[in-house]
C-alpha cells in the first residue's frame, strides 16, 4: 500500500486494481455525482478506463499528484476518492486541481475538509506549487463551503455553452483558486475555524 498523506483521521493512498468494485460504488451513487455529471460511469466504464487513468497517473505524474483512496483510520473503510493534478475540467486555466468526492455516510463530518487541507499544505509544501484551483456548481453549497473553509477563493462564475447539461447548470460555477503567497500568509494569520 503506498500512502500518500495521513491525516488525523484518514490515509489518503494510491488506488489500486482491487478497489475497483468501491470506486464504481462511490462514483454510480447518484447523490455523489449530483453536482457532477447526470450519467454516472458505469461499473464497466470504472474498470476499464476511470481506474486505469488513475493507474497510469502515478507513473506520469510527480509523487504526490493524482487521485487517492480515502480511507478512514477508525473503520478501516474507503470513505471517497481526493485528488491533486494538473487542472483539466471546464472553466479552469492553469494551476493544480483539487477534488474530492465522499460516500454519503462520510458526509459533515469534516472529512472533505481534512484531507483538501492535507492536499492544499502538501502542494505548497512539499510540491512546491504554485496555484491550487477548483471548480464546483454554484448550486453545490456543500463543496464550496469546503473550498472557502480551506482558503481558497472565488475569484469567477462560468457557465457551460449547453443550460441543460444537469439541473442548477444554468446558476453557473464558482472558480476557486489558492495562491502560495496566499496560503503562506493565512498560514501566518490563521482564521478561527468555521
Amino acid at each position: 500500500m503506498h500512502i500518500v498523506l495521513e491525516t488525523e483521521r484518514m490515509l489518503l493512498r494510491r488506488f489500486t486494481e482491487e478497489d475497483t468494485g468501491a470506486l464504481a460504488a462511490l462514483y454510480g451513487d447518484p447523490r455523489v455525482m449530483r453536482f457532477i455529471t447526470p450519467q454516472p460511469p458505469s461499473l464497466v466504464e470504472v474498470e476499464s478506463k476511470l481506474l486505469p487513468e488513475y493507474l497510469l497517473e502515478y507513473s506520469e505524474l510527480a509523487d504526490g499528484l493524482g487521485s487517492f483512496a480515502a480511507i478512514e483510520k477508525r473503520t478501516g473503510q474507503m470513505a471517497g476518492r481526493f485528488s491533486l493534478k494538473p487542472a483539466h475540467s471546464y472553466g479552469l486555466t492553469g494551476g493544480t486541481e483539487l477534488g474530492y468526492r465522499l460516500y454519503p455516510a462520510f458526509w459533515g463530518l469534516g472529512l472533505a475538509s481534512e484531507g483538501a487541507r492535507a492536499l492544499i499544505r502538501s502542494a505548497f509544501e512539499r510540491l512546491q506549487l504554485d496555484r491550487v484551483v477548483a471548480t464546483t456548481m454554484a448550486d453545490n453549497i456543500g463543496s464550496w463551503r469546503v473550498l472557502e473553509k480551506c482558503g481558497l477563493r472565488r475569484v469567477r462564475t462560468f457557465y457551460y455553452d449547453d443550460p441543460d447539461l444537469m439541473p442548477g447548470a444554468e446558476h453557473g460555477d464558482y472558480v476557486y483558486e489558492l495562491t502560495r503567497s496566499d496560503w503562506a500568509r493565512q498560514a501566518q494569520h490563521p482564521q478561527p475555524s468555521a
